[in-house]
């Protein structure tokens, strides 16, 4: 199979600016994630998608390739990670350079490592998959979520049931962690979308899983990194 990783970096992000390539322990948020597709040996192309000169300077610096940037369409609010990705492979099929799968990389995942990635491609091949997308358990059970109403009363809000459970009883649930999202190529162009029947799970642990998109969230990040 011919791997190609694309790690999106589009520079106009309005919750923290630049968070892309803010630095992290002296180092581009975005390196983290060039550095383990590379170190992960998964890959026959390690390339940045990016509507920015700066960042594809700071990704070459990194050796991800920017063969192009990314189109005008692509870089505002409104495109969707597929649209990015749809862009790509068909940028390089233009250039005769095909892809049997792509993985999508978000460079606010930085503690993702190259053994999760490695972890994740061998669950695709073990399971005969489409794609797999990695998880993490939720950090709280579902069954301690509600929503509240204006009052803020607490009214119905748990049932005596649920509050009894010991939390060994309680059946674990899971979210994106956004950190690694693989699908072949062929079932990406017919979907559209990596989800399908043969979609599967790559679960991470939680302490690998922060997505950054705050300040706070890089204070967490860089205290895990320096523990």
């Amino acid at each position: 199979m011919r791997n190609i990783a694309i790690i999106i970096a589009r520079s106009g992000s309005k919750g923290l600016k630049d968070k892309n390539i803010r630095l992290l322990n002296g180092k581009p948020l975005l390196a983290y994630t060039i550095e383990a597709a590379l170190q992960s040996e998964c890959f026959d192309e390690v390339m940045v998608s990016t509507d920015s000169r700066r960042y594809a300077k700071i990704a070459k610096e990194y050796e991800a390739n920017v063969p192009f940037l990314r189109s005008k369409d692509n870089s505002a609010d409104s495109a969707s990670p597929w649209d990015v990705v749809k862009e790509v492979l068909d940028r390089y099929k233009e250039k005769g350079e095909e892809f049997d799968s792509f993985a999508l990389l978000q460079p606010t995942s930085p503690l993702r490592n190259a053994q999760d990635i490695r972890n994740a491609y061998q669950e695709l091949k073990d399971k005969k998959a489409n794609a797999v997308v990695s998880m993490c358990e939720l950090e709280c059970s579902i069954h301690l979520v509600n929503k509240l109403p204006a009052s803020l009363s607490m009214k119905g809000f748990i049932t005596q049931k649920q509050y009894n459970k010991r939390r060994q009883e309680i059946q674990p649930y899971y979210r994106f962690n956004g950190a690694i999202y693989i699908s072949k190529v062929k079932s990406f162009y017919k979907h559209m979308n990596i989800y399908d029947d043969r979609c599967y799970a790559y679960i991470m642990d939680r302490e690998r899983s922060y997505d950054i998109d705050s300040e706070f969230d890089l204070k967490i990040v860089e205290a895990i990194l320096n523990a």
